[in-house]
């Protein structure tokens, strides 16, 4: 059974996909690597972006981290400036 995850996204995230919040269906028990796994499939052009990172409930997440559909997650992309 799945159960929809709210992904917030940013920056060039947002203009790739074209909507600064998505409704991700995942199973119970899914991870971090499971969600990017769906989104890079629903959006290719996202495998083009490097070092996307992925926080869930305001702290940086690692693939193995696992989700709850109560999570705040969020895509957060490459930052450049100077």
């Amino acid at each position: 059974m799945t159960q929809p995850h709210t992904v917030l996204l940013f920056g060039i995230t947002r203009d790739l996909v074209g909507q600064s919040r998505l409704s991700v269906p995942l199973t119970k028990g899914s991870r971090v690597s499971d969600l990017v796994a769906h989104l890079n499939a629903q959006y290719p052009a996202l495998t083009g972006v490097k070092s996307i990172l992925v926080a869930v409930n305001s702290e940086y997440a690692e693939p193995n981290t696992l989700l709850d559909p109560s999570d705040e997650i969020a895509l957060i992309p490459p930052v450049s400036g100077g």
